[in-house]
């Protein structure tokens, strides 16, 4: 069962999985760490993810400098042929709008679009702020809803009406629980593709309501191309198979006030950073929970060992 999300008569961000890429940082300066940074974004594009998504909410693009997000996306632009989506931090339209010019600079005709939060409640608010960022930049754009990191809650008939009328949005990430229901009423009413995020936590459900996939970052991205892949193809059960060996990992990751320490920790022991550290507001990786970290990265390496031997596979 081939599942189709071509857009409706509009351009439209291609489905699949695009990982957000996670800002490695180094010692206890905790300054960029650049070549852990390449290496990341050489295994996304190894394993086959469809682009990338940088200086979003889990690249800890707030944390950084002008000069640190520059070098950021640099090393991204150098190390990769991905497509890729670039975050805008600011609510505040004169500020994304500088984001946005300066990411342009840096990216040139590999910046695919930018990703914009919902910065009001009211439609008219967002489109005029999405209309004055794409009058200025003449960027395309992925909408984000996600209250949890901009502390804006949008209805979701909301969203429909901002997406409807700018159809420079190419994309929306839906990051409002419950994220399936958000998705459908989307899916059904807009013609671009929609994603899932939130580590994957949701990805079969959000598949089933219409989801073109995922971007978000996960541990084990593997895991997410997999079932995107074999949803794709053959459906729910082929998706489910894929995904279900991961499932504790991807609960495991999004505990809530420490979700960013612990898969950074994660992807420390997987070898894809050297050093798991954070930037303040964010908390650091708990300790007690090491031991539990350890039987879920075991399971989901064994998982990806085993689909390693299928043909086809990783």
């Amino acid at each position: 069962m081939t599942q189709s999300f071509a857009p409706k008569n509009r351009e439209s961000l291609p489905a699949g999985v695009w990982g957000v890429v996670a800002t490695p940082f180094q010692g206890s300066t905790l300054d960029v760490d650049l070549d852990s940074l390449a290496g990341l974004v050489e295994h996304y594009e190894a394993i086959g993810a469809t682009g990338l998504t940088v200086l979003g909410v889990f690249g800890e693009a707030a944390a950084l400098t002008a000069e640190e997000r520059r070098d950021v996306l640099e090393t991204v632009v150098e190390c990769t042929s991905l497509p890729l989506v670039v975050g805008v931090t600011a609510l505040a339209t004169r500020t994304a709008i500088e984001e946005v010019l300066a990411a342009q600079e840096v990216a040139g005709s590999r910046l695919g679009a930018v990703m914009v939060q919902a910065n009001s409640a009211k439609a008219g608010t967002v489109i005029d702020h999405l209309e004055a960022i794409h009058r200025a930049t003449g960027a395309k754009v992925v909408l984000q809803d996600y209250p949890l990191a901009s502390g804006v809650s949008i209805a979701t008939s909301a969203l429909i009406s901002v997406v409807n009328a700018c159809e420079y949005v190419i994309a929306v990430k839906a990051e409002a629980p419950p994220t399936s229901v958000a998705i459908a009423e989307l899916s059904a009413a807009v013609g671009v593709s929609i994603f899932g995020g939130l580590g994957g936590q949701g990805l079969l459900d959000e598949l089933m309501a219409g989801a073109a996939g995922a971007m978000t970052g996960f541990s084990y991205p593997e895991a997410l191309i997999a079932c995107v892949r074999a949803w794709q193809e053959d459906g729910y059960e082929a998706a489910q198979r894929e995904l279900l060996p991961y499932l504790p990992l991807i609960n495991f990751e999004q505990q809530a006030k420490v979700a960013l320490a612990i898969r950074k920790e994660c992807l420390r022991e997987r070898g894809l950073i050297k050093d798991p550290g954070v930037r303040a507001p964010a908390a650091g990786f708990p300790e007690n929970l090491r031991t539990s970290m350890g039987t879920h990265l075991g399971e989901a390496a064994s998982a990806l060992e085993t689909a390693k031997t299928t043909v086809g596979s990783f």
